[in-house]
């Protein structure tokens, strides 16, 4: 996987230690990311709050990073930015207020939608910059960026290179929000040559997940 990574922001005419890889865990047990932080990985990522809350708590004295990429239910939101460093799905403004902190901050993504599906996890990229000047008047939130997922049937790469221009466009509301998470097992090529800085890189690295059915 380094190697890959390495070799695409070859191609990009980047460095590759500009590009922050972040090994989804979800569902595999606490043993696999003891083997990942000895082999000096230090970003994780999670979707689900009660395996990554249990997760955390049993290995605190490792010292991780924990990005949390899914959604993030309001009710849940206090609990989630206990224990995350990073959360890369920041979609609507009641989550942004429910984020809110006085006493503390959070790295956010704001999660751009890029489907007709409202289902789906994301801002539409139309309502994108008031969620953005939202995240910035909030108190405990520093906005990294923009993160996305790659719709299904669409050429990634073409998905990617639309999240890097709405990142253009933020940029005078939010001039440090520079960050891109975008880029899967499947697509994290495409993805860093389109600017991504953040890669969140599950089966590819862990292989696959143990069944949960």
């Amino acid at each position: 996987m380094r190697s890959g990574i390495e070799d695409a922001a070859r191609e990009a005419g980047r460095a590759a230690s500009e590009i922050t890889l972040i090994v989804v865990t979800k569902f595999h047990p606490v043993s696999l990311i003891e083997q990942l932080a000895e082999l000096g990985v230090r970003d994780m990522g999670e979707n689900r709050h009660q395996e990554v809350q249990q997760k955390a708590a049993e290995l605190a004295a490792l010292d991780l990073t924990w990005h949390f990429v899914g959604q993030v239910q309001g009710k849940k939101a206090r609990q989630v930015r206990a224990y995350a460093n990073v959360i890369h799905s920041v979609d609507r403004a009641s989550l942004v207020d429910a984020l809110a902190s006085e006493t503390s901050a959070v790295d956010c993504f704001i999660q751009v939608n890029l489907t007709d599906d409202p289902a789906r996890g994301g801002v539409n990229p139309n309502e994108l910059l008031p969620l953005v000047e939202r995240v910035q008047d909030t108190a405990g939130l520093r906005l990294l960026g923009l993160m996305t997922v790659a719709p299904l049937h669409v050429e990634p790469r073409r998905a990617f290179a639309r999240i890097r221009a709405l990142s253009a466009d933020i940029l005078q509301s939010a001039p440090q929000a520079t960050a891109l998470s975008m880029g899967m097992s499947q697509d994290y090529a495409e993805a860093i040559l389109e600017g991504a800085t953040h890669l969140r890189i599950g089966t590819a690295i862990t292989g696959k997940r143990p069944d949960h059915s």
